[in-house]
């Protein structure tokens, strides 16, 4: 089965400095948190890649990761822009942040005709959630149905935290039937003293429990969920609150679409430790993370060696 890989690689990375943090090596080989994902989705089946970047981000992409592996999986890429908005509406002056990860996804529109899986590039998954996703892809997403059957990693919340800050969450309410019923946008998220903290889009305290599940961006979607992304985008612009700051993020926009019933998510519990480059100081953390994986045999000590 055809499956692409699709990586969200637009964002500034303003908590990391201002440096391309997705771009920072973290293997003993020099590579980059994308490399694992990468080589974890092609072992999975995925057998393409499509990077979602900026235009000025390019020239050092393609040095730093697309040439290198393309060679080993098919590679395209998409651009994220600021002003790349639907007809009639213009770019906010003064507005420097992306549109968020619903205007990413929107710019793959025509690039795939197959079922794909989407992530962070700064975000390392581990290989369990390729594993469930393609599989589950595979036996269930055909497209041959009016409602959508979409699917999502989902991660236990205490696998995802950062030692160094708080981290944003999609809290996840699964029912009985293991389907995504309500993901919530949860912010400051952290252990202070034991006690686990965090806030709702108001700032207001949320009561969470670290053994929720978790959404981390990684979902299972179809092309024919583009179509939903592209109607709802100037519904967006039309009623934003911040001009400046909002942005149109996926895990709403799924919420929105199983609340009308135009789609059904499986929720697939992956048991892997999240980690990530979040701040500048979790460098370290996945550094020594990455190299305790590699000791144990989970990775080659040097990726996309010629066996793959």
């Amino acid at each position: 089965m055809d499956a692409t890989l699709v990586v969200m690689a637009a964002g500034i990375g303003s908590r990391f400095g201002g440096g391309i943090k997705q771009l920072t090596p973290v293997g003993p080989g020099g590579e980059i948190i994308m490399d694992y994902s990468i080589y974890d989705a092609k072992e999975a089946g995925f057998n393409k890649v499509i990077f979602i970047i900026r235009h000025d981000l390019e020239k050092d992409f393609k040095e730093i990761i697309g040439d290198r592996i393309k060679k080993y999986i098919d590679v395209d890429y998409a651009f994220q822009e600021l002003d790349d908005l639907p007809k009639g509406f213009t770019c906010p002056k003064g507005r420097t942040k992306p549109w968020g990860t619903g205007q990413a996804l929107l710019e793959i529109k025509g690039l795939v005709n197959e079922p794909f899986v989407v992530i962070n590039a700064d975000d390392y998954y581990g290989k369990e959630g390729f594993r469930i996703v393609y599989d589950y892809m595979k036996e269930h997403m055909k497209g041959d149905s009016d409602k959508l059957d979409l699917c999502m990693a989902g991660f236990v919340l205490k696998n995802t935290l950062s030692d160094n800050g708080g981290v944003t969450r999609g809290v996840c309410k699964v029912d009985a039937d293991n389907k995504l019923a309500d993901v919530t946008e949860t912010f400051e998220i952290e252990v202070k003293n034991g006690i686990l903290n965090a806030v709702d889009e108001n700032k207001q305290k949320r009561d969470i429990d670290l053994d929720d599940i978790v959404s981390m961006n990684m979902w299972g979607l179809t092309p024919e969920f583009l179509d939903i992304l592209e109607e709802g985008f100037p519904k967006f612009l039309k009623n934003i609150k911040n001009e400046l700051k909002s942005e149109y993020l996926l895990p709403s926009v799924i919420d929105e679409a199983i609340k009308s019933k135009r789609a059904s998510v499986e929720v697939l519990k992956s048991h892997d430790k999240w980690f990530g480059v979040t701040y500048k100081e979790d460098r370290e953390i996945v550094v020594n993370s990455i190299k305790d994986l590699v000791d144990k045999g989970v990775y080659p000590e040097k990726l996309f060696s010629e066996k793959i």
